[in-house]
């Protein structure tokens, strides 16, 4: 098989590509390199195949589909900011619904049978619940969210019309790096963001500290990026596993449910970890105990806890997350320090 990543030079797109590689699965890269870094895709054997160019344009997407032979597609290209998103929403759903859109009538087109797309967490919203499941209901709280919940129902409606298998991972929080020069190079997530703040010599924030929680700070569950890799893996060979159906697949049932053609699964390791618990962490690994850690007011819409049940992932796809958050923290703060040189100093 020959697989199409899309977004497939950005974070978590080039550890996909590069667990893909290794295990020796044909890959060919589509980005358009908006955040894409081709640098990152460099020291595998072979380098795969790098396209550049939008989901949005079809007569691209046709022209790769032919001359790569593709027969599967990881979609991980879209924006991805919940900020940028509420100020933007009309490019949010351009971007993402309509780019996906494009991509799946490309897809069926070509007679590609098989598509993993890349979901999101921000799907369940504020969830009141210790874990959550597939079957937790989906109420996003930003049109971030609400793009990712309306892939997922372009990509499993599309499926069940023309038979493709279809496969929908709906990560956590991402963190960590496979190899230094891997690592998250953008400062929107919580632990670039405690980097640098003590990169400039400046606390670290922590929204809230009054949620009912043992510490009363917010509780996520983190999930180190090469785990997240592998299950892209998993659930690419789950798929390929599955005889390429000519017709209509005709399943039906709720997200979540295990239908071989047309799977939705969390991406988590079932284990919460709070803010205050992750600044300790950080701080303890950088040796950058001064500034301490400040707390600001909370932010709207951030529920007090979100944790995953990754039962069903492990039971449908033989996945389970390998490392530990210290692991995720230490490989990113390699990363930092080769993206941002003195960065290490005390």
């Amino acid at each position: 098989m020959t697989w199409l990543i899309t977004g497939g030079a950005g974070y978590i797109g080039a550890h996909v590509a590069r667990t893909m590689m290794e295990a020796g699965e044909r890959v060919v890269v589509l980005d358009d390199l908006s955040a894409g870094v081709p640098a990152r895709l460099e020291g595998t054997e072979p380098w795969p195949v790098l396209v550049r160019g939008a989901v949005s344009d079809r007569r691209l997407l046709d022209r790769t589909f032919e001359e790569h032979e593709v027969t599967g597609v990881l979609h991980l290209a879209a924006r991805k900011q919940v900020g940028e998103s509420v100020e933007r929403p009309l490019h949010y759903y351009r971007e993402n619904v309509h780019g996906l859109t494009v991509l799946l009538e490309a897809v069926v087109d070509a007679g590609v049978r098989r598509f993993v797309f890349s979901s999101s967490a921000a799907v369940y919203g504020t969830p009141d619940v210790d874990l959550v499941t597939e079957r937790t209901p989906c109420v996003p709280m930003n049109p971030y969210g609400e793009t990712k919940l309306t892939g997922e129902w372009l990509v499993r409606a599309t499926g069940r019309a023309t038979g493709m298998a279809t496969a929908c991972l709906r990560y956590f929080n991402v963190a960590g790096a496979a190899r230094p020069e891997l690592a998250d190079t953008g400062v929107f997530n919580i632990v670039p963001m405690f980097f640098d703040a003590l990169t400039r010599g400046e606390a670290p924030l922590i929204f809230g500290d009054d949620y009912p929680t043992p510490d009363g700070t917010c509780v996520r569950d983190y999930i180190h990026v090469q785990d997240l890799a592998e299950a892209h893996l998993a659930a690419a060979r789950h798929l390929g596993a599955e005889p390429a159906a000519s017709g209509a697949a005709g399943t039906s049932g709720a997200p979540g449910e295990a239908r071989g053609r047309d799977l939705t699964v969390n991406i988590g390791t079932g284990r919460g970890v709070s803010v205050r618990e992750m600044a300790d962490l950080v701080a303890e690994i950088t040796g950058k105990r001064e500034p301490a850690a400040r707390v600001a007011p909370r932010r709207a819409g951030d529920p007090a806890r979100v944790v995953a049940s990754a039962e069903l992932a492990a039971k449908e796809l033989g996945w389970t997350a390998r490392h530990s958050v210290r692991d995720m923290l230490t490989s990113a703060w390699e990363g930092w320090r080769l993206h941002h040189p003195g960065a290490g100093a005390r």
